[in-house]
């Protein structure tokens, strides 16, 4: 059992805005015992539905042990009067999110250089393989759910809107209950274009993240999503996606990482790579050990 008190009345802005999603808050606390700081997650819970959603991330935490998916230290469920609410203990990481990042580099007009790209790419891919590897797809990856840690490897969170990578949709009223729920739970302008408009019959699989996957990768790059203006300005992301993206040419990057963003963002799933190829592409654009030479292309 961990003991903490809480040292600050605000969220812990390393791991979230405060709220999150609309119910969920994240405190600054310090173990009584260890001296060391986590994060701990509150989710408010009102009813039945929201306590199965909180006991649902807790799950999928439990799913993984792995250096690029944040771990749960402890959790449990504190009443409030007739609510709820799951507390969710979890490691605090000072640097904060990959948007943090990128948005103070933006602010000084700058952006990741390719080889500090890279490197973070490969670790939020590795922890989205050991996703897919179990059955499962994020469906909420951006850059707020990526952490980096002291050596700025990644660590990916928010795991409350994971669920089976491979959905048959059978039906209308199937396809209509996914899009109500992917429109509730995977954020507007990193979701992928099958999301929009689920057809009657079909099938959803985990390349909805590499999508994801080639936002977060065009932010690093930019400065910006996609389509974070296109929401910002009140226009229709859902029409924005349907067309093939559009790579800026900006010198700063290799035609080979270039490339690979737009095989990401490919406006049909079944033309995108499979993380397991994406992570094959990124070790070749590796920085050669020192005293090797390399040939860019």
């Amino acid at each position: 059992k961990t003991e903490c008190v809480c040292v600050c009345d605000g969220c812990c802005p390393a791991h979230a805005s405060l709220p999150l999603r609309g119910f969920s808050y994240v405190d600054l606390v310090e173990g009584l015992r260890d001296g060391r700081f986590y994060a701990l997650k509150r989710i408010l819970c009102h009813d039945k539905e929201d306590r199965q959603e909180a006991l649902h991330e807790v799950e999928m935490h439990g799913l993984f042990a792995h250096p690029n998916i944040l771990r749960l230290e402890a959790h449990c469920m504190v009443e409030k009067g007739t609510k709820h609410e799951a507390w969710l203990l979890l490691p605090f990481l000072r640097r904060g999110t990959l948007w943090s990042e990128v948005e103070a580099l933006r602010d000084k007009g700058t952006f990741l250089p390719e080889e500090r790209i890279v490197p973070i790419l490969l670790g939020i891919c590795r922890g989205l393989q050991a996703i897919h590897a179990k059955g499962y797809a994020h469906r909420d990856l951006k850059p707020t759910n990526v952490l980096l840690d002291d050596e700025e490897q990644p660590v990916l969170m928010d795991l409350g809107s994971m669920n089976r990578a491979r959905i048959e949709v059978k039906g209308s009223r199937e396809a209509m209950a996914l899009q109500d729920w992917a429109a509730q739970r995977c954020t507007i302008s990193y979701r992928a274009p099958e999301l929009f408009t689920v057809e009657s019959h079909c099938v959803i699989d985990e390349r909805t993240d590499i999508w994801s996957l080639g936002c977060v990768l065009y932010c690093m790059m930019f400065g910006e999503g996609p389509y974070d203006l296109i929401f910002q300005k009140g226009d229709s992301v859902a029409l924005a996606v349907q067309n093939q993206l559009r790579v800026p040419a900006s010198g700063r990057y290799s035609a080979a990482l270039e490339c690979l963003l737009s095989s990401m963002m490919a406006v049909n799933p079944q033309d995108r790579p499979h993380v397991s190829h994406i992570l094959d592409q990124l070790e070749g654009l590796q920085p050669a050990p020192s005293g090797q030479d390399t040939t860019r292309i």
